[in-house]
């Protein structure tokens, strides 16, 4: 597919996929009854299932997959790494250990919102940590720096599961880590959102400083790029975007490493033109993977984010075994 059509193509198939996503569940809607429940006031099963289930799911997932996509895309044109992708720095880790703290202190069950609070200060903290460490060093030492935080934030985690105070705990725990869209409500569309529209301006404002990276830093400040804010606007923006996706969904994996390779020999293997359609492919990823989920009928509902690694997991280890047979 040629770099023109490959954009368009993407928002048709977004289109679908979100259509498909407002009719598809436990309870099934006729596209007539759908449209009724967006227009019509009154709160019939349909408009509640509608506007209060599936909307916020559908826009988190839309959110969540977009800016996961494009932070991939970013970090691998940033790092000149193809195996790049938002948890190589930590973030999810970091999100993961302060959703953990807030579940294993009981903050979560005072305070509905008290999760992806948490969940979003622990990214932050990560990457700010990450970035303290390997600032001086150029791109092996964020690299090293990004795995060591994370590894320390893994560690984390699992003495939260060790010392549960309850199996209620190490319930509550284990199911967050695991990544979802149910149960989501506006309240954490409105949490994420914010973040995630600020990430995305800041990672898209890194397009033109990646391809001239692509030639090498050196070479990149010849033409005038300022390769430190770069690397800020680029770690920041991740931090800030992925840092509240993971907050309001849980750890999903693999969509950023793999969003930017569907769509990168499209584009000419140009790094700023990989970041749009990597976004809409990383979209397309989550919600597929949604609707997946509640199409496959296991007893209890898989988990989002046990179903993208279930797939991305062999898409990972080609592209491993790809990269070390063409040197990539």
């Amino acid at each position: 597919m040629t770099a023109r059509l490959l954009t368009p193509a993407l928002v048709l198939l977004l289109i679908a996929l979100a259509s498909t996503s407002l009719l598809a569940g436990t309870v099934w809607l006729t596209p007539a009854q759908a449209a009724a429940a967006l227009v019509d006031p009154r709160a019939d099963l349909a408009q509640l299932v509608m506007v209060e289930v599936r909307l916020p799911r559908l826009v988190l997932a839309l959110l969540v997959g977009g800016i996961l996509g494009l932070s991939g895309a970013v970090l691998q044109g940033l790092l000149r790494n193809p195996l790049a992708e938002p948890g190589l720095l930590g973030v999810s880790s970091g999100a993961s250990l302060g959703a953990v703290i807030a579940i294993y202190y009981g903050f979560a069950a005072g305070f509905t919102l008290a999760t992806p609070l948490f969940a979003l200060a622990g990214a932050l903290a990560t990457v700010a940590v990450a970035l303290a460490l390997g600032r001086t060093r150029g791109t092996l030492s964020l690299i090293l720096a990004g795995i060591a935080v994370s590894a320390i934030a893994g560690a984390g985690v699992n003495l939260a599961l060790n010392f549960a105070p309850s199996p209620y705990a190490a319930y509550e725990i284990m199911t967050w880590l695991m990544g979802s869209l149910v149960d989501r409500s506006w309240d954490h569309v409105a949490l994420a959102a914010p973040f995630i529209l600020v990430g995305s301006v800041l990672l898209f404002a890194t397009a033109r400083a990646l391809d001239a990276l692509a030639l090498g830093e050196a070479q990149a400040e010849s033409l005038g790029i300022h390769v430190r804010r770069t690397y800020l606007l680029a770690l920041v923006g991740t931090a800030l975007g992925v840092g509240a996706a993971t907050a309001v969904t849980g750890a999903i994996g693999f969509v950023g490493l793999v969003a930017p390779h569907l769509v990168r020999a499209a584009v000419g293997q140009r790094p700023g033109a990989t970041l749009l359609p990597a976004t809409l492919a990383g979209a397309a990823i989550v919600l597929a993977a949604d609707i997946a989920t509640r199409l496959i009928r296991t007893g209890p509902e898989i988990k989002l984010g046990v179903f993208v690694a279930a797939v991305g997991a062999p898409f990972f280890l080609w592209l491993v075994l790809h990269v070390r047979r063409t040197g990539a």
